[in-house]
């Protein structure tokens, strides 16, 4: 299978926490859980070495050639706002785009993919401190400061930091299906899959492990995901009223509990479909989603896919034995 190749750009003065997230998603060999793995190559955006932290300078072995043969190009964090991207790097974008690659920004990569026009008629995301200057920097862009991060099809950005997993990984999501993007978040002990659309600046999800916050009723709710819960139940376990429960778990969480379930009911499906062979209508009744008919439902309204192809694309993407061990 050929691999998918992935191009990073390095900034004069990039955060180093968004540039080491693709090097870590994409960069790592990965070839165990997909043969066709990402192949990443760093590049500079002007030669030289070019400074990240005040007296730590980086070096990247290509220059923006690279991205003429590149599928996806992750563009990571800048310094802020104020940073004007050589010329050179947008035009080497623009061309990578056109030329049929995926562009990704990480936090506020956002304004490089702005000042190349590639966000312009769009609807995209950065760090909610920034949002407002790209705002009113490129008018023409619209901006939705409240995501994790926006998935436009050939453009994608994500708000800042933790976010910036978020994204790679649902990339990784995108290109290798649910199974492996969970096994690749394991591996980096992250909390769990996070959508888009989950607010980007109430408290981070809580991990479903120890005891703190919502993490006991959440964990509870995973390992129940076969059977009708409700919103009141979800609130007796917690001890609350419905109303305080509803309350804390938007605090927490940013979604409402039954859109969470639901999203975990469908990540659970996508993972059943990817490492069993068990019958569609099985695999709704064990993720909770009713019936063979009910699961199509879903994945048409939120993949544009149904079950049976969805499976058809990610059966073999996959060592299944891999994941079963590890998750028996």
């Amino acid at each position: 299978m050929t691999s998918i190749q992935a191009a990073v750009p390095v900034l004069d003065r990039c955060p180093l926490f968004e540039l080491a997230v693709p090097c870590e998603v994409f960069g790592r060999d990965r070839r165990d859980l997909a043969p066709g793995w990402y192949e990443l190559t760093l590049c500079h955006s002007t030669p030289g070495e070019q400074e990240s932290l005040p007296g730590l300078w980086l070096r990247a072995p290509g220059d923006l050639s690279v991205l003429r043969d590149a599928d996806l190009v992750v563009v990571p964090a800048c310094v802020d706002a104020s940073y004007r991207p050589p010329e050179k790097l947008l035009d080497a974008l623009v061309e990578a785009h056109e030329r049929g690659a995926r562009i990704a920004a990480l936090c506020t990569g956002a304004f490089v993919l702005a000042a190349a026009g590639l966000l312009d008629g769009r609807e995209a995301t950065t760090h909610w401190m920034h949002a407002e200057e790209l705002r009113r920097l490129h008018p023409r862009v619209t901006v939705n400061e409240r995501a994790l991060y926006v998935d436009d099809g050939d453009i994608l950005t994500s708000a800042g930091t933790a976010a910036s997993i978020d994204l790679c990984l649902h990339i990784v999501r995108r290109d290798f299906g649910a199974a492996v993007a969970a096994e690749v978040g394991r591996r980096m002990v992250i909390a769990p899959h996070r959508e888009g659309d989950q607010a980007q600046y109430v408290a981070p999800a809580p991990a479903v492990t120890g005891d703190r916050g919502l993490a006991p009723v959440l964990q509870w709710a995973l390992e129940r995901l076969e059977t009708p819960l409700t919103v009141p139940q979800l609130a007796e376990y917690a001890s609350m009223s419905t109303r305080t429960f509803v309350r804390r778990f938007r605090q927490e969480v940013g979604l409402p509990p039954m859109r969470w379930l639901n999203q975990q009911r469908l990540i659970r499906a996508r993972e059943l479909l990817e490492t069993t062979h068990l019958p569609v209508d099985v695999v709704a009744e064990r993720c909770g989603l009713g019936t063979g008919t009910g699961l199509r439902q879903h994945f048409t309204r939120h993949l544009g896919t149904t079950p049976s192809a969805y499976r058809r694309t990610y059966q073999g993407a996959f060592r299944a034995d891999l994941w079963m061990r590890d998750h028996a």
